[in-house]
């Protein structure tokens, strides 16, 4: 694992989100290198994550952080990486670790 992965994970675990995930995205065709996800408490919760991943990252020289926010979801878009900060209810509903992880069988039964 890189040190600006690891970072971005010990940042999360530091200030008590759980069930951080990652998924290493660079074999199989998909748009960006990793994949974070992590469950937040709640709505405060989630926004004081991005607020501190947010001052970890510049610190560290972070040029490119796009967001989209919201009350159960919030994206951060690093270009090469994604991390998604959802609520438990939004994560059960969408359960994007399971698209995630069958990425590579869909694109190896199109083959």
């Amino acid at each position: 694992m890189d040190k600006r992965i690891e970072k971005i994970i010990n940042v999360l675990d530091d200030k008590k989100a759980e069930n951080i995930q990652l998924f290493n995205m660079r074999s199989k065709d998909y748009f960006v290198d990793d994949v974070i996800i992590a469950t937040t408490l709640g709505q405060k919760h989630g926004v004081a994550l991005l607020d501190y991943l947010k001052i970890e990252l510049k610190t560290n020289g972070e040029n490119h952080f796009n967001t989209e926010p919201s009350d159960e979801w919030t994206v951060i878009d690093l270009g090469d990486v994604l991390i998604h900060l959802m609520t438990s209810q939004h994560r059960a509903k969408y359960n994007i670790e399971e698209f995630l992880s069958n990425r590579e069988e869909k694109i190896s039964n199109q083959s």
